[in-house]
């Protein structure tokens, strides 16, 4: 690491200011074992060999002995400063390496990093720095302790700032609902916020427990995950947005598909029931520790931490993707821009696809394990990851990081004063500069619209810029489903099921989304009506027309935006699957404009999806279009948004 001129230059003020301190000279006579007197000679070796026999307090008197018979006796004063450093009396060990530099700077090349050490447990991190700067600029040839004092240098500058700027951080219990005397940790939301899952240490067992939100926001008593526990361990798990897929870590089983020392498992909620847990396959697992899995909001990538061959450093951060085939992608390094020498873990994808939060030990922090944040560049690559910053990072370890979908809460576990017992897990308002990017949700009910029963229908959501496929899914059996939606972006909804009218919906994100105002719908799929004769029974309710929310056309004209071809294709799609069916594609518009002109826009329009059903090769005997101008409106023309609702393209069967 190159060190700017000014920062060598208060380096070496620091350093005269240290050591100098007693005299102006930068050194002073002393002596050593060979040039002392007998008596002092006598009682330090006396008190090097009782250090040796592991007697360090009457090594120690035997030390004083030798001091107070020769004051500058500089072997004595080393021994002395290394006897407290063991013991971690961090102040007198710093006092003795003190006196040796004094003495002599150049006696004994450790003393710097030593002292260095002393400065940096005793929170006196500009010491430390000054002091590591020393031992670095000494010709230090080793590569493991040169790279142990460069990452002292990075901590010591790193804390000397952040402790002077601290963040915002006043943490929280989530309560006793969930908080015992026992270890609770590892704490995973839904993306409504609605229910946590964590791990609680049941004595030597890990075991998963569940938690609710209640209706005043506090949590439900935390119950056990059945289907999930066992007998054995299991921890560090991640659950995807609409909570049905748990994504953990088991270690050490056998005979079960595992590779062998930790792997990934998996098991889903159906029927209400969580599913035998399976693990992932040889090309996700490997023979190595593999855990802390973090799912992201689409279900498709799995990040996780691994010790596997191939990374940077020790633990690195890994992700594999689900093909459309549901295998996976042999898992990828996330690359030098987020793994380092050192170990990388506990990784939490926020929803917003963007924003990755993980631990590392060999990034500059406040020492051992910090927390940090990256963001996913519009070209793939990672942005330079960012500290949280001080309180939240600690001299300690901290562990995984969870952040709620609005971006406003985090929650982590800790062991801190007036706790339950163990640790705990917390809540906190995430600082502003750490935030992720804003993200909604949708959560809807699929039902029959004849019998309002619920229906298992296919869930697809398209990124309209790009016509691919963001999301890809289905229903569960009670109709039910949540995705996720970050905002910059905008959205094609599409729910099918055979045999039935599909059903669209289009969010423009493109601006900003706000949690506070998620989309929850009831979509009601309209039955495709059989042929029926009068000794078949009544004929069935009428069929409602399906507006097609993602065709558009330029401002004032029947030309088709490239974007509304999604949505176009999957009528031909209909059309093709369903080869009875005959159509009339209707066009509206608002009161904007005379009506003349408003009715031939409509018709235009109309005629234009209409051109290009027939350019797919939908027969002419199955089209027909209309226009109706601003004749039937389905919202009131007095607001911007009824009369952008007014403006629709839809078709009927006729």
């Amino acid at each position: 690491m190159l060190v700017p001129p000014f920062f060598r230059f208060c380096t070496w003020l620091l350093l005269m200011l240290f050591c100098a301190a007693a005299t102006p000279l930068f050194s002073q006579k002393y002596t050593t074992a060979e040039s002392t007197s007998p008596k002092a000679r006598t009682a330090y070796l006396e008190g090097r060999r009782f250090i040796r026999q592991g007697d360090s307090f009457r090594g120690l008197r035997f030390l004083e002995d030798a001091l107070r018979e020769d004051s500058v006796l500089i072997e004595a004063h080393l021994l002395w400063a290394e006897v407290h450093y063991d013991q971690e009396q961090w102040d007198a060990a710093a006092r003795g390496y003190e006196t040796v530099l004094r003495l002599n700077p150049t006696f004994h090349p450790s003393v710097p990093f030593n002292l260095a050490l002393c400065k940096w447990n005793l929170d006196r991190y500009e010491e430390a720095s000054a002091y590591i700067e020393m031992f670095l600029q000494s010709g230090v040839k080793d590569a493991r302790l040169l790279y142990r004092a460069k990452r002292l240098s990075e901590n010591s500058r790193f804390a000397t700032t952040a402790v002077k700027n601290p963040v915002p951080f006043q943490p929280r219990s989530v309560g006793p609902t969930i908080n015992t005397p026992a270890d609770e940790y590892l704490p995973s939301l839904t993306a409504d916020g609605q229910a946590m899952i964590f791990t609680r240490r049941d004595g030597y067992d890990e075991n998963f427990y569940r938690s609710s939100r209640q209706a005043d926001g506090s949590w439900g008593r935390a119950e056990y995950l059945n289907g999930v526990n066992t007998y054995l361990n299991e921890g560090a798990q991640a659950i995807n947005p609409d909570g049905r897929w748990l994504v953990f870590t088991a270690c050490n089983r056998r005979n079960d598909g595992s590779q062998g020392s930790c792997d990934l498992y998996w098991s889903q909620l159906k029927d209400g029931s969580w599913t035998k847990p399976v693990p992932f396959s040889a090309v996700v697992n490997s023979p190595y520790w593999d855990a802390q899995p973090s799912i992201s909001s689409d279900n498709k990538t799995l990040y996780f931490s691994s010790e596997r061959p191939g990374g940077q450093g020790g633990k690195d951060l890994w992700f594999t993707t689900r093909l459309p085939n549901g295998r996976y992608t042999e898992p990828q390094n996330l690359g030098p821009d987020i793994n380092t020498a050192g170990d990388e873990q506990a990784p939490f994808m926020h929803p917003d696809g963007q924003t990755l939060y993980f631990t590392s030990d060999g990034l500059p922090g406040m020492g051992r394990n910090d927390i940090y944040f990256s963001r996913r560049l519009a070209d793939g690559s990672w942005s330079k990851p960012q500290n949280l910053g001080y309180p939240i990072n600690t001299k300690g370890d901290e562990g995984t990081l969870t952040v709620s979908l609005d971006g406003q809460t985090a929650y982590f576990a800790a062991k801190l004063p007036g706790g339950a017992g163990g640790l705990d897990i917390y809540a906190f308002d995430l600082p502003a500069h750490a935030r992720p990017q804003p993200v909604t949700y949708l959560k809807a009910v699929v039902t029959d619209a004849v019998t309002g029963l619920p229906l298992v229908a296919r869930i697809v959501c398209t990124d309209l810029a790009t016509a691919q496929e963001f999301i890809s899914a289905r229903t569960q059996a009670d109709g039910s489903f949540l995705i996720c939606l970050p905002a910059g972006k905008d959205y094609a909804l599409n729910v099918s099921k055979d045999d039935y009218l599909f059903h669209s919906e289009h969010f423009n994100l493109s601006a900003i989304a706000s949690f506070d105002q998620p989309f929850l719908m009831r979509i009601a799929l309209q039955p495709i009506p059989s042929n029926t004769t009068p000794e078949a029974g009544p004929a069935p309710a009428p069929v409602r027309p399906v507006v097609l929310r993602n065709v558009f056309f330029a401002t004032g004209s029947a030309e088709l935006l490239p974007a509304s071809m999604v949505e176009l294709d999957q009528l031909v799609a209909l059309l093709r699957e369903q080869p009875q069916l005959r159509i009339q594609i209707n066009g509206h518009t608002d009161n904007v404009g005379d009506d003349a002109s408003n009715q031939s826009l409509s018709e235009r329009r109309a005629k234009a999806v209409y051109d290009y059903l027939l350019s797919q090769g939908i027969s002419a005997e199955r089209l027909r279009y209309r226009g109706f101008g601003e004749t039937r409106p389905v919202q009131p023309n007095d607001t911007a948004e009824g009369r952008a609702q007014n403006r629709r393209t839809e078709f009927e069967l006729w």
